[in-house]
């Protein structure tokens, strides 16, 4: 049991310390760039987390109680769904109105074509366009 304490412990420091290091933003990270970190986490197995999590991060909290998640969330630069895209909602909007002209022009036409036929049947004559 205390052999296997002595695998998992060290393997469990470092699954930790390389999540803390990926979800950290890259401006608090101390001393090295956050690249860095990952490799020393990885490369050194024992040495490297205990350095991560001694000297690797700033331990203050950030200004305004920024959250790794929130940082993510404010600095996306892609739309996750098309619904979410400004330009994307505009072009539906402009494509929707010109597919309601074209139907009213449809129904126009297709009111005088019925109007036409009726006369016809009645026996009148079209009147000219």
């Amino acid at each position: 049991m205390f052999r296997l304490l002595m695998y998992l412990i060290p393997l469990a420091l470092t699954i930790y310390a390389f999540i803390d290091c990926l979800n950290t933003p890259e401006d608090e990270a101390k001393h090295l760039p956050k690249i860095a970190w990952v490799f020393i986490i990885l490369l050194f197995w024992i040495v490297g987390p205990i350095a991560w999590l001694a000297a690797g991060k700033q331990r203050t909290p950030p200004v305004g109680g920024r959250t790794p998640s929130e940082w993510h969330r404010n600095h996306r630069m892609e739309y996750v769904a098309p619904d979410d895209n400004p330009e994307f909602l505009n072009s539906l909007r402009a494509e929707n109105k010109k597919d309601e002209a074209l139907l009213k022009d449809w129904e126009a036409d297709l009111r005088r074509r019925e109007e036409e036929l009726k006369r016809r049947e009645a026996g009148e004559e079209p009147k000219g366009d």
